[in-house]
């Protein structure tokens, strides 16, 4: 079992940056594949970033490619998730997920563990 805590979340106006963490405990995260999911209200749960074992591979939505940078620190067993340029449509709630295999994924159910979320709004 992996338990993730993720934290950072806050208030923040439109162009600002904000940058999460997810510390993991229960196992090591170096055997998973990492990402960060968000959820706006009202609306479905959707892919943001993931990153490999070896952060050598990053997947990001289109909507925040160039904006976003997922990071992770596995001796910390901690993954980052650095927002910048922060827009009012980037307000929701911030999930951190652990899958355990090796293949890169954007899919929700392929993620085995998930935290209990930060929110994040910025303001217009």
């Amino acid at each position: 079992q992996v338990q993730l805590v993720e934290s950072g979340g806050g208030l923040v106006q439109a162009g600002g940056s904000l940058r999460l963490s997810c510390a993991a405990s229960g196992r090591t995260i170096s055997s998973y594949v990492m990402g960060w999911f968000r959820q706006a209200p009202g609306k479905e749960r959707e892919f943001v970033a993931s990153i490999n074992l070896g952060a050598s591979i990053r997947y990001y939505a289109d909507n925040v490619k160039g904006r976003f940078t997922i990071s992770r620190d596995n001796a910390k067993n901690t993954v980052y998730l650095q927002m910048n340029s922060l827009k009012p449509e980037d307000t929701a709630v911030y999930y951190c997920a652990a899958k355990p295999r090796v293949t890169m994924s954007r899919t929700i159910n392929e993620y085995d563990y998930w935290g209990q979320g930060t929110q994040v709004t910025v303001s217009s």
